[in-house]
This record gives structure tokens, sequence and C-alpha cells, in this order.
């Protein structure tokens, strides 16, 4: 048999007790992908992006936009034509064969897992800001990690913790509260583009690109538009999030298309106004230092009122970021654990909520202990290392497909798909590219370690292997 193994059959489906609850509809999914997108990548990663480009960030949101949504199209078509629980794993067994698709979901479980981690450490420097802001002042040995001379990051912790409490809950229960929580980031960000957008000053645009174009290190540092793009990359991710809710969705044929293309063009809207709202408020040097950059702008402002309901609003709502990302997680593990290549007594779902309950445990625990010890940037850059991958395949994925499965049923069908697949492969190779070295070992490892448990259990358990795959 090939190294690349076997594919998995287009009408392949979930064995009997095993298969997840259709419990969410297009409202639901289009506040996944909003509630994923809308997160840390804008609330604080627009200081990073900033450090690294200078006000050309503004470019490189629009560069990170534009490969995610040829990634999103491809998304698209896959998951109506595949509805089933994985995303771009799932895609990458069917298209692809089984090591590619270990690969991939090997990356994925990285990337949702650090995503998580991220926002939560993001969460964790609003909630420390709002409330000194108001006067308290927490020991600083529980609020940053060893690398920062503390001990562990406890607020970012428990986030992480309470959001697992909520996915154990079941997935329609967490949606909807996700829906709540997206209206008040949404709310959020379009108070902060009424109160900045009117003191834009040109003037913080000169440089407007201080560092070049292309990605180069500077004193130890990548900087240039693609060396922000590949960090900021990370906040227009998420439609990928309801990718995986394929097998959860009602009416996946309509549900999925609106949920993946909706939420990428609401977001994008979205960031471009921040953006451009928070460099042309305040000089980037100043955004660059800040946990907080928007809250940081409307103080600048003489605005603290609107600062703390920002910062606020960043508390209560980035959660929503979390839960999902942590949704994505739980479900790529469980699938793979579904299809033998890792333990299938985790592919265990509850009969109450429909919900793989042992698996999310698990998740949500890996994720706090991430999050506790790690820096902000460093897990954000390895969480874009495994999306990128993922993306990647999944433009590889709609090519193969329309080549060696061309009268198969698309109920949404990508326009240009070579010209789409080929733009999502191209623009993630070069943001791969753009990343730290230290970042793509460390990458390395993960995908080296990976593929000897790959080889020396997965291999064997797989299910597709032993011929023992539903149709």
């Amino acid at each position: 048999m090939s190294i690349i193994g076997p594919r998995k059959p287009l009408g392949a489906h979930a064995p009997s007790g095993q298969a997840l609850a259709k419990t969410l509809s297009w409202p639901h999914l289009i506040a996944l992908g909003v509630g994923a997108i809308v997160g840390t990548g804008i609330y604080t990663l627009t200081g990073v992006g900033a450090e690294r480009a200078g006000p050309a960030v503004i470019l490189a949101f629009a560069i990170a936009g534009a490969v995610c949504a040829c990634a999103a199209l491809a998304y698209a078509e896959l998951a109506t034509m595949i509805p089933a629980a994985g995303s771009a794993y799932t895609f990458s067994y069917t298209a692809l064969g089984e090591t590619i698709a270990w690969v991939v979901g090997w990356s994925l479980i990285l990337e949702y897992s650090l995503a998580c981690s991220t926002v939560a450490v993001g969460w964790s420097g609003y909630l420390v800001g709002w409330i000194e802001a108001i006067g308290i002042h927490l020991p600083p040995a529980l609020l940053v990690g060893p690398h920062a001379g503390g001990i562990i990051n406890l607020p970012a912790v428990l986030v992480a913790l309470a959001v697992m409490g909520m996915l154990v809950a079941g997935t329609r229960e967490s949606a909807t509260l996700n829906i709540i929580l997206v209206i008040i980031k949404l709310v959020a960000l379009t108070v902060f583009v009424a109160f900045a957008a009117p003191a834009f000053d040109s003037a913080n645009l000169h440089p407007f690109m201080p560092y070049g174009f292309g990605s180069t290190e500077v004193e130890g540092t990548k900087r240039g538009v693609m060396a922000a793009a590949a960090i900021v990359f990370f906040a227009f991710y998420g439609f990928d999030a309801v990718a995986t809710s394929a097998e959860e969705a009602k009416n996946p044929g309509r549900d999925l298309t609106i949920g993946i293309v909706g939420s990428m063009v609401l977001c994008t809207a979205i960031y471009m106004a921040v953006a451009v709202a928070a460099i042309g408020a305040l000089p980037f040097r100043v955004l660059a230092d800040s946990p907080e950059p928007l809250a940081l702008v409307l103080r600048s402002l003489n605005q603290p009122f609107a600062a703390h309901v920002i910062a606020l609003a960043a508390v209560i709502a980035l959660p929503s970021v979390i839960l999902v990302m942590m949704y994505g997680q739980s479900r790529i593990f469980f699938v793979m654990a579904r299809d033998g290549l890792l333990p299938q007594r985790l592919a265990t779902v509850s009969k109450r909520s429909g919900a793989p309950t042992r698996i999310t445990i698990l998740t949500g625990l890996s994720i706090a202990a991430v999050a506790g010890f790690f820096r902000l940037d460093e897990i954000a850059e390895l969480a874009n290392a495994g999306t990128l991958i993922a993306f990647i395949a999944v433009g590889a994925c709609l090519m193969v497909l329309r080549r060696t499965a061309p009268d198969a049923a698309r109920l949404f069908r990508c326009p240009a798909p070579y010209i789409v697949g080929t733009g999502a492969i191209l623009g993630c190779l070069y943001l791969l590219y753009s990343l730290p070295i230290a970042t793509l070992v460390r990458f390395a490892i993960w995908n080296a370690l990976g593929l000897i448990l790959y080889f020396a259990f997965s291999r064997r358990a797989s299910l597709l292997r032993r011929g023992d795959v539903a149709v």
C-alpha cells in the first residue's frame, strides 16, 4: 500500500453510537465563525502586528484576509460536499490519503490548542488591565508565566477551565451563549471605531512601511509587512471551526456556506475599520508595547469610560473565542479517535448532551496548562504554523477532488477552483516562510513526534485499513 495510505470513501459515515447530534442552524454557525475570528487577533495582536510592520499592519491585515478568503471558499465547497466532523483532517483523508490526513489532523490539534491558549493569555491581559484601572492590584506572580518572572498566569488557566465546563454542558447551549458574547464584542468594536475614527491623524501613518514589505530579521526579530501578516493571520482564522461542526449542522448545504463565507466577509470589514482607526489615532510604537491596544487608544484620547467599556467587553466576550476553538479542537481529536488513529475510547459521546465529554475535558486541561506558562506571541506563531498547513491541504483537496470526483454533489461550488486553490497554497506557503525560524523548528519537532506516533501505533490501528469504515 502507498505511503500516503488509503483514502476514505466520500460516502463514509460515523459508526452507530458515535455520531454527533444535529443541533446547529446557520445563526449558530455564523456566530461560531465570528466568535472565533473576532477575538484576541483584533483586541491584542493589533499591537504585536504594529510592532513588526508599523502602520503597514493595516496592509498586513488585508494580505492575511485575502489568503484566508481563498481558504474560506475552499472550505465552503468541501464542507458542504463532505458534511462530517473533522474539517481539513476529514477532507485530506478523503482526497489525499491517511498519512497526509494524520499530519493535517496533528497540526490542527496544535492549532486549536494553542489558539485557545493564546486567547486565554490575551483575555488575562485585558482582565488585569481592567481590574487595575479600578484600583485593584493582584499579585504579579499569579498573572504571568515563568518567562516574565511569575509563577503562573492564573486568570488564563481559570478561563480555559470555565469554557471547558460550558462545552461539557452541550453544543447547543454553548453555541447559544456564544451568540450573546459575539453581539457584545461587535457592539464594543463599533464603540471603539466611533470614538477613535474622529482622532485620525495621517501623520501617524508615516513612514508607512518602516521595515519594508518582506519578512526580514531586525535586531533578532522578524519585521516587515509579511512578518506582521504571518502573526495577524491568527486574527482571521476561525471559519475553519465552522467546518468542524459540519456533522452537527441541521442543514449542512445551506448553513455551512452561510456560516463560513458570511463570517469571513463580516469580520474582514470589521478588522479593516478597527485597524485604520487604531493606527490613525496613535503612533504605532505606543501601540506596540500594550497588551490591550484598543483600550490604550481610548485612554490616550481622554475617553476613560469608553476604554473601560472596551476592556470590560473584551473580558466578557473573548471567552467566546476560546469556546469555539476548544470546540474545534475537541472535534478534531474526537474524529481522529473515531477513525482509530487515536485511542478509540476517547470517541465517547455523552447520551445527555450528544457531545464528546471525555475528549473535551482532556482538551480543556491541556489548553489551561499551556495558557498558564507560555507567552502570547510565541503561542500565536506556533498556532499559525498548524493552521497554515491545514489551509494548504484544503487548497490541495479542493483541486484534487475536482479532478477525482467531478460528478460528486457540491451544494456550494467554489468559483475558479484552481486559481483559488493555488492562491491558498502559495499564500500560506509565503506566510509560513515568514514565521520566525524558531517557530518553524518547534513545528517541525511537533510533527516529527506525530509521525513517530502514527507509524508506531495509529497506522496499524486505523479502522479504514482494517475495513471497519461504514459507507
